[in-house]
């Protein structure tokens, strides 16, 4: 078996990186009204109709992005999709039955049967099953990354060895070089391989941050390093500054777009989290203000079974520290204690 560290030699490497510190921000007053995963303007009106029973939107709108190869978006839309499909089959089950060889179709479907697949005790015997499907999708569009990030996380649910899951990351990557899916799904194989090692993983997200372009999304992978770290008991083995320098990249990748944008809203969630983490209150109301209405089941869900109650339980805390109102914190990392368990595995991103 060939060794992790030889998996992906071109990312492991130290990476430059620069302080950056945001300017304070007054606290907001009031309860502002937050909504939990909330489509975008694209997205949205898909699903809608496939509340209706109906399939045409959601088959326009993959076509779309397949044509125009907007990987990240349909990277999106293929997850929420089969989310959605998985609660409410109907409109689903009429895609398929009028279109059955549709690639965007065989898609959510090999999505569908992964995300069925994840939280069943016999999950690496049901993902083999589901090879096939993922074959085929990849075969559909030489040119689309998707299917082999959705390769990858199957890998990772069914144990694959390193180096079935090198060939996967090497084929990925020759469609994609910066495709922020196929990094998440990397980042978390490779966490898993090495049981709780995060230097590696860090190693990994700063080097792919580094290589890609200031606004790639990428640039937010070592805030996402650092998320696991901190809910992984992996915090003391990594430097501070290192956790800083995560959340000072994608700070900056955050201040590239427009406030209450639902596109960043995840990022600036989960690097939120990890401010609160690192108490950067200020910087952390800082990304509150700019995520605006827009709660995100990551990196939430991974804390409580109640997402939106944790995130309003961080608000509240970061706008008790701004102000200097708050009073000491209890036990369970930020917002701990209303119902919630740090470090669970949430029921969305396997």
């Amino acid at each position: 078996m060939v060794g992790t560290m030889a998996l992906l030699p071109p990312f492991i490497r130290p990476s430059r990186t620069r302080t950056l510190r945001a300017r304070p921000v007054a606290a907001p007053d009031g309860d502002d009204e937050v909504f939990l995963d909330v489509p975008d303007d694209r997205l949205g009106p898909a699903l809608v109709a496939a509340g209706r029973g109906e399939h045409g939107s959601a088959a326009a709108l993959l076509a779309a992005t397949r044509a125009g190869a907007e990987w990240e978006v349909r990277d999106r839309c293929v997850q929420r999709l089969a989310g959605f499909a998985r609660s409410r089959g109907e409109w689903f089950e009429s895609w398929r039955a009028a279109d059955p060889y549709d690639p965007d179709g065989l898609l959510v479907a090999a999505q569908l049967a992964v995300d069925r697949a994840w939280p069943s005790p016999g999950r690496a015997e049901l993902l083999r099953a589901v090879s096939p499907l993922i074959t085929v999708t990849a075969q559909l569009d030489v040119r689309d990354p998707v299917p082999w990030r959705l390769a990858l996380d199957h890998a990772r649910g069914a144990r694959a060895g390193h180096t079935y899951f090198g060939e996967l990351w090497e084929a990925a990557v020759r469609r994609a070089p910066h495709h922020y899916g196929c990094h998440v799904a990397a980042l978390r194989y490779l966490a898993a391989s090495w049981r709780g090692s995060h230097r590696e993983c860090f190693d990994f997200a700063d080097r792919a941050a580094q290589d890609a372009p200031a606004g790639s999304l990428l640039q937010a992978l070592p805030a996402r390093a650092a998320f696991a770290c901190l809910t992984g008991g992996g915090g003391a083995g990594v430097p501070r500054a290192r956790l800083d320098a995560a959340a000072d990249r994608a700070i900056a990748l955050s201040a590239r777009f427009p406030a209450g944008d639902a596109w960043p809203a995840e990022i600036r969630n989960t690097l939120a989290y990890v401010l609160v983490r690192l108490e950067r209150y200020e910087d952390a109301l800082a990304q509150l203000v700019l995520t605006g209405p827009y709660v995100t089941s990551f990196p939430w869900g991974r804390l409580s079974d109640d997402p939106l109650g944790r995130f309003l339980e961080v608000r509240d805390q970061v706008r008790d520290e701004v102000r200097g109102t708050a009073f000491p914190r209890r036990p369970g990392g930020p917002g701990g204690g209303r119902g919630g368990r740090t470090g669970r595995a949430g029921s969305g991103h396997h």
